[in-house]
Order: structure tokens, then C-alpha cells, then sequence
């Protein structure tokens, strides 16, 4: 009796501390996101009594010359981009480095937990893309979210890798596979759990991400979600509805990704952590 107790006092628990730490912000800011601007000054845990989610809605998705749906834009170009680059790159990294063993393996091992553990040069990577022509420009934010994102995805998929058994890579190049046709027919299909989960962690993290664009994107025409908040934080101080819509809007592609895909999540990262 006193361990069922404690289990489902425990579980109550935790569920309270959900609540207080997630939804109540959560209905927070959409109560706030639907007042008028009167009613949302008072910043209270409030039911309007006056309604303007069309209104509001409106206001922040034309301000500033619909730099709200430019910025939706270009954090979906990025996004999608940088995402298919390290699903591909990191896969077929770590599938090299576990599947073929050399004197180099120590040197990048090191590299890719120094990628992990060695925080960003803003100035020198500044450097590197002017150098190149890239810098202000959405394929030099790429090639830097890429940079920044895989390490991690590397130790993901290495981690599942190591339980394929390398008799499927010896059948197939029996068989007449090269080493292309090998990884793409063969082992890649093998990473769909941990695919699924590179690709919510990373889209997430990179929509979300405000420091990269700020420093390596910045100016109006190339803003992002992250940055139209910083704008709109200055021209909406005292309307704190339309303050709140903005942070709503951005909020939700985020949020979706993670109420459809939690599981796939957990699986991937599961997988990754037992296997390896």
C-alpha cells in the first residue's frame, strides 16, 4: 500500500510540476496573445472579456512590411536545408569511421567531441565566411549550422551503426554493391529511428536558434523567427498582445514537431544510448 502510494504520489507529482512549468506559461501567453492591448498591459492570469486573435493575428503578420512571413521563410530554407545536409553527412561520417579503423580514427574522434565541448568563435568564423563570400547570406548560415550540429549527429548515428552486424555490408558487396550503392541501399534505410530523431532535435534547435542568425545573418531582409522577436520586442514594449502573438506564432511549428514526434524521439535516442 505505502508503494503504490508513493508511486502515484510520485506520478502526481510530477504531473503538477508539468503544469506549473509548461502549461501554465503555455495558456499564459495565449490568453494574453487574444486581449486587446488595455486589458493585456495588466500582464494577470486573466480571461478576456474582449477577443482580438484576428485583429492581433493581423497586426503582427503585417508589421514591419510582412517581415514576420519573410522571416517564416528563411527559417524554413534554413532549416530544411541544414537539416538534409547533416542527415546525410553525419550518417555517412559515422558510418565510415565505425565500419573502417586508422590511425586517423583517435585524431577525429577527438575533433568531433572537441566540436561538442569547445564553444563557437564568432570572429574568426566571421573571418572564414567573408573570406569565402558567404557571410550575410542564408548558404553561410547553413554551412554554420551544419559545422555547429555535427558532432552531435555524428555520435547518434556512430552509436546505432555499431549495431548493424558487418555481414550486411559483406553480402552486399558481394553482391556488386559499391560503396555508394552500399550505404544508400543498404545501411541508411537501417537509420530510420535515429533519422527521425536528428531530424526533430535539429529542426528544432536550428528554428529556435537566435545567436547563429544574429551574428552570421544580420539585417531586416534576411531575419529569421528568433530575430523578428528581438525587432518587434522594441516596437511592441507596451503592446503586449501583439508582443505575445509573435512569441505564439513562433511557438508553434516547435511545438508541433514535438507533440507529433515524441516518441520517435525517445526510440531514436534509446536505440542510439543501448546499442552503442
Amino acid at each position: 500500500m505505502t508503494a503504490t502510494l508513493k508511486r502515484y504520489g510520485l506520478g502526481i507529482i510530477a504531473i503538477a510540476a508539468t503544469i506549473v512549468v509548461f502549461i501554465v506559461p503555455l495558456a499564459f501567453m495565449v490568453l494574453t496573445a487574444v486581449k486587446d492591448r488595455k486589458e493585456a498591459s495588466k500582464l494577470d492570469f486573466s480571461w478576456p472579456t474582449n477577443f482580438q486573435l484576428v485583429e492581433n493575428f493581423n497586426q503582427v503578420l503585417s508589421a514591419r512590411k510582412f517581415m514576420l512571413v519573410t522571416a517564416f521563410v528563411n527559417s524554413t530554407i534554413l532549416t530544411v536545408a541544414s537539416v538534409a545536409i547533416l542527415v546525410v553527412l553525419a550518417a555517412m561520417v559515422a558510418w565510415v569511421l565505425q565500419r573502417r579503423s586508422s590511425r586517423w580514427n583517435a585524431l577525429v574522434n577527438f575533433l568531433i567531441l572537441s566540436g561538442l565541448i569547445i564553444p563557437p568563435a564568432i570572429v574568426p568564423t566571421i573571418w572564414v565566411l567573408q573570406g569565402l563570400g558567404l557571410f550575410k547570406s542564408l548558404p553561410g548560415l547553413i554551412l554554420v549550422e551544419v559545422a555547429f550540429g555535427l558532432s552531435f549527429c555524428v555520435m547518434l548515428f556512430r552509436a546505432f551503426i555499431a549495431s548493424i552486424p558487418k555481414e550486411l555490408d559483406e553480402a552486399a558487396v558481394i553482391d556488386g554493391c559499391g560503396p555508394v550503392r552500399l550505404f544508400f541501399r543498404v545501411i541508411f534505410p537501417l537509420l530510420r529511428s535515429v533519422i527521425v530523431t536528428v531530424i526533430v532535435v535539429q529542426s528544432v534547435a536550428i528554428f529556435n536558434d537566435f545567436q547563429h542568425p544574429l551574428y552570421f545573418l544580420p539585417g531586416d531582409a534576411n531575419a529569421t523567427v528568433q530575430l523578428t522577436l528581438f525587432n518587434f520586442q522594441s516596437q511592441f514594449t507596451t503592446n503586449y498582445n501583439l508582443l505575445f502573438m509573435n512569441i505564439l506564432l513562433i511557438t508553434i511549428p516547435p511545438f508541433i514537431m514535438y507533440l507529433f514526434f515524441n516518441r520517435q524521439i525517445v526510440a531514436g535516442m534509446t536505440a542510439g544510448a543501448v546499442k552503442g
